[in-house]
């Protein structure tokens, strides 16, 4: 896959990848495989596009388009065309497709009269060359900026594999940098530097550019986290590593290989970083050994999950390496001495009336609230920070990853049947902002199944959504328009559809999350009158509804 602004050019004359498509010019990342995300590891590259929309994009190699998915969020537009040789490659936050595939589309999306639309083709229905242009770049899905989200899968399986590992070459001499190391005791007897709460490590810079950590002393189990990244040529984005390894007395204890993924082990991203100093701080530390119930299958090695067992008297030497695809690293060297303490600092006692046994169901009243966990909601037993104030439940705080969905009730029965329609449940975040949470309504109760820790409460949406003209005025002639847009907006629980006609007829409007602009364009339909009424309709989360009437003049 190859791509340039404005024309791709195939030349014999430069290299080629796995699949045998030459390789243009040199590709430029703003993103690799395996990294770091909120919640998730990244699924294959962004490439860049020049900070613009509407540059080619060619099929890797000969397949069939498989699956088409339109959404407002996630990938945008996206298309998945499965090859004859077992994978599947991807291509993602586009911004439109060849007149082919996008004839396709419309016709379903007409039919289903819905923008928001998933399709399976058969085999035989959209046939692709290598080589094709299959799409232009773009910046659709949420707030994505302008690239292209490649990937590569397993088609049996939907695991995602390392695109570099099939010839991508990417101009790449820069060595990782490791930015801040971390200490952690694992076990109820350990510590380090006379502390078992996680410590922050001094090191200093050699002269051959690795680094060198201030000497320690532990006991007990022990383990080791850093935050690191990885550089391209020619671009300033902070990408992640592709392996990261740690050598104890030179022998290799633990590895993670960012080679591939199923998206079924993204949760497990909360695992292997430090979570609650990435919530506190928004800093990524990646540790160097293996939670026990971390399933994630990106561990080439994992002694012993990576503890360190740190002996009275014992001198040890570690090493951290990061190292990208290039094979361009950088060291860390902690020299670590064994010692025993009589008195250790320690974490203050956590104890609440509410237990968590992490493979148990519990659920817990309070004031007309209830919150249920089912078995496995959590990693690990604690003490749960359950609080009601003034109709403000605090579901402990957000610095515990959750493995799975928990029910959060409200007890509504003292409010009117008329309220209950504009109210909806909300979270709170740390600067006091809210945001809806999916509600579903009962009689006397409202719940929401959540994966999220933190406040939440019940608010009122009495205000419609706002739907305006953007790009015309009522009665105006549009002849020479090639699009109409309107502009909608809400200020409470936030828009949850739309819905806009010509001459009573559905119309296909494209809705753009970072401008809140609805976009239809006058290729769709043919017009033999000259005046035509639109209608606009768009609904919030609780059902507050507002109309736009509009008039406008357009014969072709």
């Amino acid at each position: 896959m190859t791509f340039s602004q404005g024309t791709l050019f195939v030349n014999n004359s430069f290299p080629t990848d796995y699949f045998g498509n030459p390789l243009e010019i040199p590709l430029i990342l703003s993103g690799t495989f395996g990294e770091l995300r909120p919640n998730h590891f990244h699924a294959g590259l962004d490439i860049k596009t020049q900070q613009k929309d509407g540059l080619n994009v060619l099929a890797s190699a000969s397949g069939y388009v498989s699956r088409i998915k339109i959404s407002h969020w996630g990938y945008g537009k996206v298309i998945y065309v499965t090859h004859p040789n077992g994978f599947t490659t991807v291509y993602a936050h586009l911004q439109k497709f060849n007149n082919n595939i996008e004839t396709y589309l419309k016709k379903q999306q007409y039919k289903k009269e819905s923008f928001e639309i998933e399709l399976f083709p058969s085999a035989n229905e959209l046939p692709i060359s290598k080589g094709e242009i299959i799409a232009l770049s773009g910046s659709t899905g949420g707030y994505a900026g302008p690239h292209l989200h490649f990937e590569i899968r397993d088609s049996r399986t939907e695991e995602t594999i390392n695109p570099m590992l099939f010839g991508i070459e990417i101009d790449d001499t820069i060595k990782p940098s490791i930015n801040s190391l971390m200490g952690y005791s694992l076990s109820e007897n350990s510590y380090i530097n006379n502390s078992s709460i996680p410590t922050q490590i001094p090191y200093k810079t050699l002269a051959n550019g690795d680094l060198l950590a201030n000497k320690i002393t532990a006991y007990g189990t022990i383990g080791f986290g850093i935050n690191s990244f990885d550089q391209l040529n020619g671009a300033y984005n902070k990408n992640g590593v592709y392996s990261l390894k740690i050598l104890v007395n030179g022998n290799i204890v633990h590895e993670f290989i960012a080679e591939k993924t199923a998206f079924v082990e993204g949760k497990y991203i909360n695992l292997l970083i430090d979570y609650e100093r990435y919530v506190k701080t928004r800093q990524t530390i990646q540790k160097c050994y293996t939670e026990p119930a971390n399933k994630l299958n990106m561990f080439a090695v994992s002694v012993n999950n990576g503890f360190i067992n740190i002996e009275n008297g014992k001198d040890y030497n570690v090493d951290i390496i990061a190292a990208d695809f290039k094979g361009n690293s950088k060291k860390i060297t902690i020299p670590v001495l064994g010692k025993k303490m009589n008195s250790v600092i320690t974490s203050p006692v956590d104890s609440t009336a509410y237990k968590i046994i992490s493979t148990e169901f519990h659920q817990f009243n309070k004031d007309g609230i209830t919150v249920a966990f089912p078995k496995n909601t959590f990693y690990n037993d604690f003490y749960l920070d359950f609080e009601v104030n003034k109709n403000v439940v605090k579901v402990h705080n957000p610095t515990i990853p959750l493995n799975g969905r928990y029910t959060l009730t409200f007890d509504v029965s003292n409010y009117t049947d008329s309220e209950k329609k504009t109210l909806y449940i909300a979270s709170i975040n740390s600067k006091g902002g809210s945001s809806y949470e999916s509600t579903v309504k009962k009689e006397n109760s409202f719940y929401t199944s959540t994966k999220s820790l933190g406040k939440f409460t019940l608010k009122n949406d009495l205000i419609a959504p706002r739907v305006i003209p953007h790009n015309f005025n009522n009665n105006q002639w549009l002849t020479n328009s090639k699009t109409l847009q309107v502009k909608i907006s809400d200020q409470g629980s936030g828009i949850d559809s739309y819905r806009g006609e010509i001459d009573g007829e559905w119309i296909l409007m494209e809705y753009s999350v970072k401008t809140g602009l609805l976009t239809y364009d006058f290729n769709d339909k043919t017009f033999n009158e000259a005046k035509h009424e639109l209608k606009v309709t768009v609904t919030d989360n609780v059902g507050n509804t507002s109309t736009l009437n509009t008039t406008f003049y357009r014969k072709k």
